[in-house]
């Protein structure tokens, strides 16, 4: 079913699950029930004041009803449908099957999103224990205490006849060795320990910034006035921070925060802003701060009138995704694996040259957005060592119908579930199209 044909399918079951008549939803909207069994059976097209007057009685987002589900949804669904090519081919699309089934497909990439995290946990337990250096040292110190203690003791039991001063010798050698294997077992237990410990429900400390900084909506007001010693308070009250690692990650987040609001307070970007628009590089001027900085405190801006939806995620040298902030929209796929084409990407190729370029994922065109990139050195500079960049991209949403001059440049989220065909960056075949 094309996609265009699905508004009617999810009016129609938002009208059942809240289990009123279609007469009393074309009542309540101003039009003929006749009209509205023809819109349900997508066979009227929908939009405008109608769409919104729906979704009112409804009590629903209109881009809920309107076409096309979220692109997270509808990436994650694409992802959990690749993850078991055993399956057997589904003609239906990701999208046909969140339009007719919500809460199913809800249901779906919950369940999808939760067994990638309990993977990224088994394989981050694996790989400690194969590659844990502190780990491999503590289990060789232990058998190689053990070993000695059995020589010894070898010694002691096949030689009765041992001259008193070796036998005494030998009895401080077993006394000592067995004091360091005692020590080394403790200290191994507890690292372990606390390793467990660390392991929540969020795979990596990474994870759990994430989630901290998404329940705070990326704005913290209370870290606005400077005080630093607020820092600790929004640390104790966050539950999702639960290893050492992740509430590191959080207080050195916070205490950026601080130094950017310092540099650039809030009031002021507000009304830089507004009066020239979504542009780092007037940001930066204004305040003489970096492009990164600027790009990172305009994620951080609270929703108000006049500040379109702003994103932002950032990439270390190898191309893994370090940053994320979503936007409505543009679907970031989870940590690494992301389009090639994207110009974060194009940043690292060239350090220190801003890049700005018109976007969009919906191959329908409509949701375009202002993508800013910039790469720059993320180690202070030092003769003889070359430095590590990192590149950042500021994403702006356009408003809804806004006039572009210029194309905008088709993207994915990743290859796998990527529809764009005859792509020079494609790393992997798509479910979405035939062929490579």
């Amino acid at each position: 079913m094309p996609q265009g044909q699905l508004t009617g399918t999810r009016i129609r079951e938002r009208r059942i699950m809240q289990g009123m008549r279609q007469a009393e939803l074309a009542q309540k909207a101003g039009i003929s029930a006749s009209y509205l069994n023809l819109i349900e059976h997508n066979r009227r097209r929908i939009g405008g004041k109608l769409l919104l007057s729906l979704a009112e009685v409804l009590g629903v987002e209109p881009s809920i009803l309107s076409e096309g589900a979220e692109a997270a949804m509808l990436a994650t669904l694409g992802e959990a449908r690749a993850a078991d090519p055993s399956t057997a081919p589904v003609e239906e699309t990701p999208e046909a099957f969140a339009g007719r089934y919500p809460g199913w497909a809800e249901l779906l990439t919950r369940r999808h999103r939760r067994v990638l995290e309990l993977e990224r946990t088994v394989e981050t337990l694996t790989d400690r224990l194969t590659h844990d250096p502190y780990l491999a040292a503590a289990l060789h110190e232990v058998i190689s205490t053990v070993t000695a203690i059995r020589s010894t003791a070898g010694i002691l039991a096949d030689t009765p006849e041992l001259e008193p001063e070796w036998r005494d010798r030998f009895h401080r050698n077993v006394n000592e060795d067995a004091a360091r294997l005692a020590e080394s077992a403790q200290a191994l237990v507890s690292y372990l320990d606390e390793g467990a410990e660390e392991q929540g429900g969020l795979a990596s400390p990474q994870e759990e910034l994430e989630a901290f900084l998404k329940d705070a909506n990326y704005h913290f007001a209370q870290l606005e006035n400077g005080k630093r010693s607020e820092v600790e308070t929004i640390l104790q009250g966050a539950d999702v921070l639960q290893s050492v690692a992740g509430r590191g990650f959080a207080r050195s987040y916070l205490e950026r925060y601080i130094e950017d609001g310092r540099d650039m307070p809030l009031d002021q970007v507000l009304a830089c802003v507004r009066e020239y628009g979504p542009d780092p590089s007037s940001v930066a001027q204004i305040f003489g701060v970096s492009l990164s900085r600027a790009m990172r405190r305009m994620a951080e801006l609270p929703a108000a009138d006049g500040i379109p939806a702003i994103g932002l995620v950032s990439c270390d040298a190898s191309g893994t995704l370090i940053f994320r902030k979503a936007i409505e929209g543009f679907a970031l796929p989870r940590f690494g694996a992301a389009c090639p084409k994207w110009p974060l990407f194009q940043a690292l190729s060239r350090p220190m040259v801003p890049i700005r370029q018109v976007v969009e994922q919906d191959p329908r065109g409509e949701a375009a957005f202002v993508a800013y990139a910039i790469s720059e050195p993320a180690t202070p500079p030092r003769f003889g060592e070359d430095p590590l960049f990192h590149a950042h991209m500021l994403i702006v949403s356009q408003a809804p119908g806004a006039r572009r001059a210029e194309r905008a440049v088709p993207l994915g989220v990743s290859c796998r579930i990527c529809p764009l065909q005859d792509c020079a960056g494609r790393r992997e075949p798509s479910i979405l199209t035939d062929g490579f």
